[in-house]
């Protein structure tokens, strides 16, 4: 098998994983554990199942690719630069993803995911679970979304653009699972806002901070508002 042949493979395997992590692991997880709904040990053994995935995919990439995990070599910057592209990444990100809900909820009146209610309960108060699920997110989205599909799909058809959109494009199926269009839009927008950014500067740690950050802020909102409250933003 060629190389690009082993990185299409590599690349079918990471998402088809996740996409199957996030459709049907927690009913799984329910089975197996006699749970009749989700709750915070059902969701927290998810998360260490999605450390895993990741996990296997790093296998994969030393075994059969045999290549470095990051085709694009990690650039460093100064603390300043961290600080300023994480704030500048994080208000893009936030108020684009607002705009974005705010047009979505005027075309389309979109009701609130039911879903993001049914976890609203289980974030309420627990700390330990909020930072697990935001540092899971962070870390392994974006070491396989961004550091490991999106420059081996720009390699395997000599196109920057294809490797953003479609890493974006993945990003956005992932989080269909929450079921509504807003779920699937505004990651995409994002997707395609870290994808840039990542082309432009080769630092996958800076990603890992923003993306954690975003997500963290997200769910301290919804541990202190309720979420029924947001639809307007």
């Amino acid at each position: 098998m060629s190389l690009n042949g082993k990185y299409s493979l590599g690349i079918i395997l990471a998402f088809t994983l996740l996409a199957l992590a996030m459709l049907y692991l927690i009913p799984l997880i329910n089975v197996i554990t006699d749970s009749k709904s989700i709750n915070t040990h059902v969701f927290f053994y998810s998360r260490i199942v999605l450390w895993m995935i990741m996990s296997l995919i790093f296998c994969y990439n030393a075994v059969i690719e045999k290549e470095p995990f990051f085709l694009w070599r990690e650039k460093r910057y100064s603390l300043f630069f961290y600080i300023g592209a994480v704030v500048c990444l994080y208000f893009i990100c936030a108020v684009g993803g607002a705009f974005i809900n705010a047009v979505i909820m005027t075309l389309h009146r979109e009701q609130i995911s039911n879903k993001l209610i049914q976890l609203q309960s289980l974030f309420k108060g627990n700390y330990f679970l909020i930072i697990s699920i935001c540092l899971t997110a962070g870390v392994v989205e974006e070491l396989l979304m961004r550091g490991y599909i999106q420059p081996r799909v720009e390699k395997i058809y000599h196109s920057p653009i294809l490797g953003v959109l479609a890493s974006a494009v993945l990003f956005g199926i992932l989080h269909s699972t929450y079921g509504t269009i807003g779920q699937v839009v505004i990651p995409f927008f994002i997707g395609v806002v870290f994808a840039i950014f990542y082309k432009l500067y080769s630092n996958i740690k800076i990603l890992i901070i923003c993306h954690f950050m975003y997500d963290f802020i997200s769910l301290m909102i919804m541990n202190f508002i309720d979420i029924k409250h947001l639809s307007s933003f």
